[in-house]
């Protein structure tokens, strides 16, 4: 089924600027990204507690979301530097203008909107991100410039799936472009957010800095997943089709949290397909591409580390 969407991967070091700060933010993520607690206590280390006091009183919510927007529809811009200028460039009634390009729903104090994102980006820029190792930006733009290959030999449908490890987006009306952006800080989870008539996914590039010849944390992942008993059941249920959260559950037995956290961890390692509709995930089908690359990932560590 053709996709009725534009396709695009994109990838300047704003798009990571803006994934390392929701990295920080999500604070119920910590124990769920590969970069764990440890560098997030590092980080930490490194905040004025100016800084610190101003990330703590800052939600994951509607007022981030619209950072995210500002970033997506700032022109030309690639830099947190050139981002920051552009937001104090434009007066309230301007954002207004721009932001209602993408829905009707807006911060409820614009000028104090403003001022705090004008705050915060230009503090986390100076105290965290320009002191980021550049090689993690390489490999990211690397990314990107093997994906667009990638883009021309497969169909849009599988090159989505691929890409982002098995996220399938739904057209819904209004729906023109479909932007992926490559994240290291936010790895293995996905950022998905979506604006009336472009929806934005910051997936897991799966770029580490580990030492060559090792497993990669996603490959420890994928092998890790599948020992455990009601995941192995989840697998085995939605080989039968497609299936909403409240039939997993139904079908497990078990609670709705211990669930949702069992659907997690095999979206992680890339064993379930989620179908999403704007930002909401309908449903999970089996993704049996990752089920037969198990043998492949353990015939290469296996063969290569004994070399």
């Amino acid at each position: 089924m053709a996709l009725d969407y534009r396709l695009c991967v994109r990838f300047t070091p704003l798009h990571e600027f803006i994934s390392s700060l929701h990295t920080y933010l999500c604070r119920k993520s910590y124990k769920k990204i590969d970069l764990s607690m440890e560098w997030v206590e590092k980080t930490q280390e490194r905040l004025t507690p100016e800084l610190r006091s101003m990330l703590d009183s800052t939600e994951v919510n509607g007022d981030w979301r619209f950072i995210y927007l500002l970033a997506l529809v700032c022109p030309d811009s690639t830099s947190p530097e050139e981002l920051v200028t552009w937001i104090e460039g434009h007066s309230v009634g301007e954002l207004y203008e721009l932001l209602s390009q993408y829905g009707n729903e807006f911060p409820a104090q614009m000028e104090a909107f403003r001022t705090h994102a004008v705050q915060l980006l230009t503090a986390w820029n100076e105290e965290y991100f320009r002191q980021l190792d550049p090689e993690i930006l390489r490999l990211l733009h690397a990314e990107v410039a093997r994906r667009t290959d990638m883009l021309t030999q497969l169909s849009p449908e599988d090159f989505v799936d691929d890409t982002t490890n098995g996220m399938l987006f739904t057209s819904i009306p209004g729906l023109e472009e479909l932007i992926l952006v490559p994240q290291y800080h936010f790895q293995p989870l996905n950022v998905i957010w979506h604006f009336g008539k472009v929806t934005l996914c910051h997936y897991a590039a799966r770029v580490y800095m580990d030492q060559p010849g090792e497993l990669s944390p996603h490959h420890y992942r994928v092998l890790r997943t599948i020992g455990e008993k009601s995941r192995m059941k989840i697998l085995r249920y939605l080989h039968h089709g497609p299936q909403p959260f409240t039939e997993i559950v139904r079908h497990l037995k078990i609670s709705k949290g211990i669930t949702h956290d069992h659907i997690g961890k095999l979206r992680s390692a890339g064993f379930i397909h989620a179908h999403v509709e704007g930002e909401v995930t309908t449903h999970y089908s089996l993704r049996l591409k990752a089920v037969r690359q198990i043998d492949e990932i353990l015939y290469r560590y296996i063969t290569t580390m004994s070399q």
